[in-house]
């Protein structure tokens, strides 16, 4: 159900300067992630300043509402594609078509630029995220490894875009 209808989606500018507020939210996203998955999230390594490095490589969208950060997600523009990364939702508004309004926003960047797909990575262990994913239109295309580990640790999912 789409509860998000008061909530603004906004393309991140580079004057941005809320960059610790926008990793809390990332950070609440993915804590329910610790001990769940192996290795441990990327996000933990993330910084303020490495989000503002991050969003002059990659498109950022962002969900506000009342003046609050309820969600974001980046896009890095690649040859064909485009690659979604970092999708965040708080906790408190997950399963309410953030998410979905934050990866149509992505769709229709890679539509704009002429590309066909997008893709992302989500963790072997978060069976939820991959159907999530898969009823958004994605479609696992391979499942890879982290280094030093034996076994897969991550599935790539690709959706083409019609």
């Amino acid at each position: 159900m789409d509860q998000s209808v008061g909530i603004s989606m906004v393309r991140l500018a580079a004057d941005f300067g809320r960059w610790d507020d926008l990793l809390a939210l990332i950070r609440r996203a993915f804590a329910y992630m610790d001990g769940v998955i192996d290795p441990p999230s990327s996000a933990h390594l993330l910084t303020a300043d490495g989000l503002a490095e991050k969003a002059k490589r990659e498109a950022g969208f962002l969900a506000i509402e009342n003046d609050r950060i309820v969600g974001c997600v980046f896009a890095l523009e690649r040859a064909q594609d485009f690659y979604a990364g970092k999708l965040a939702v708080g906790p408190e508004r997950q399963g309410q078509g953030i998410g979905t309004r934050l990866m149509r926003a992505v769709e229709d960047l890679a539509r704009e630029r002429g590309k066909d797909a997008i893709e992302l990575q989500t963790r072997i262990e978060l069976t939820a995220n991959h159907a999530a994913f898969a009823r958004l239109g994605f479609r696992e295309t391979e499942r890879t490894a982290h280094e030093g580990y034996d076994r897969p640790t991550s599935i790539t999912m690709r959706k083409v875009l019609s």
